[in-house]
């Protein structure tokens, strides 16, 4: 159907690629877990307590899904004693520009309630 600029319009479409990265990055933890990453490299306690109220099982296994998508690397560091850390891939890292627009535009406009609320 044609618009006033002589354009044909086109009906809204879900945008497959965003749709997808919402439900990835949405996951409850995900994002934030990717967040905490942006700092550097850390351990398994270092990310639960940036965290506050995850829990080991589920940090666990949010750890092995993004290892599996290629956007975190589990290293593991010999000891004694043995440690293991978890850093951002390259392709996590492409998520910095996006992760701190979000970051910027939450800070900008919804209140602190979430689970980094009175961090500093």
């Amino acid at each position: 159907m044609p618009t006033g600029r002589g354009t044909a319009h086109e009906p809204r479409k879900c945008d497959a690629a965003l749709s997808r990265a919402f439900r990835f990055l949405g996951k409850r933890w995900n994002g934030v877990l990717l967040g905490t990453l942006m700092a550097g490299p850390a351990s398994f306690s270092e990310i639960k307590r940036a965290l506050a109220g995850i829990n080991d099982s589920v940090l666990s296994e949010r750890l092995s899904e993004l290892a599996a998508a290629g956007l975190l690397v589990r290293s593991v560091i010999e000891g004694p004693p043995v440690a293991v850390s978890y850093a951002l891939t390259p392709v996590g890292q492409e998520l910095f520009p996006a992760l701190e627009a979000l970051t910027s535009w939450a800070e900008r406009n919804l209140m602190d309630d979430g689970p980094c609320a009175g961090k500093v």
